[in-house]
Order: structure tokens, then C-alpha cells, then sequence
């Protein structure tokens, strides 16, 4: 069985310097690797410095904890509905502009083409449909 030799400083030893000798497993069975990150692999117990420890040494489980996070999803009819202005508010259109514009009067129309913000009762589910959208909650 081959060995390899790493220098750890942090041991609960009396001497500044120690070495340790952990074995290399050559063989494909010994160390496993499975979709929950736990690896299991059997550890030589031996006396790491010739001081005794005052915590028995013991194999442990190690954890690999998977440091790929989850990329939330833009709604993107809403990202088409609403965008944020300089100051960081939420704006919106207004509805009524779409059709049988012959019978509203210009005015009227001129008022629906305007953006108009969103409000504030309406911010959560707003910023959940589009969790990449800066906007300041403080704005008014």
C-alpha cells in the first residue's frame, strides 16, 4: 500500500511540526462517490504524535456540499410588461390603448400612453416574476 505524507501544523501534538501519514487507495471501491456527497472510505486509526490526545480519535463521514445554486427563471411575459426607472420604481402601462381608440377622445388617450407605477401592494409579485430586476423599495 502506497503512502503519501502531508505536513499539518494544527495537530494536538506538543511539537510544532508533525507528520502525517494518511494511505492512498489505488483500487476504484474504496472511495465512493454518490449523488448525496457523502464519502465513505476506511481510515487507519493510528497514533498521530506520541503525545496522548485529550479527544479519541474516531473516522468520520466527510460531506461534499455542492456549491452550485440554483438559477431562478425569469418571467419573461412580465420583463415585457414592466421596467424599473432611475430611480428605481416599477412602472407598468396602462390598460385601454389597444383598440377602438375612434371613440376615446385624445386626451384620454394621451393619459393611457403614459407610464404609471406600480403599486406598492403589488411589488412581491412583481419581484418574484423577475427575481433579477433592481428596484429600490424605498423609492416614492
Amino acid at each position: 500500500m502506497a503512502t503519501v505524507s502531508f505536513a499539518l501544523g494544527l495537530l494536538p501534538c506538543s511539537s510544532s511540526f508533525s507528520r502525517v501519514r494518511f494511505p492512498v487507495f489505488n483500487n476504484g471501491n474504496s472511495l465512493k462517490l454518490s449523488s448525496s456527497g457523502s464519502i465513505s472510505a476506511p481510515i487507519l486509526r493510528q497514533n498521530l504524535c506520541s503525545v496522548p490526545s485529550p479527544l479519541p480519535l474516531r473516522p468520520r463521514s466527510l460531506t461534499i456540499v455542492s456549491a452550485k445554486g440554483y438559477k431562478m427563471k425569469t418571467h419573461k411575459a412580465s420583463a415585457k410588461r414592466f421596467r424599473v426607472t432611475g430611480r428605481g420604481k416599477i412602472v407598468r402601462r396602462r390598460a385601454g390603448k389597444q383598440h377602438l381608440l375612434s371613440k376615446k377622445n385624445t386626451k384620454r388617450k394621451l393619459r393611457l400612453s403614459k407610464m404609471h407605477p406600480v403599486n406598492r401592494s403589488d411589488y412581491d409579485n412583481v419581484i418574484g416574476a423577475l427575481p433579477y430586476l433592481k428596484v429600490n423599495r424605498n423609492a416614492t
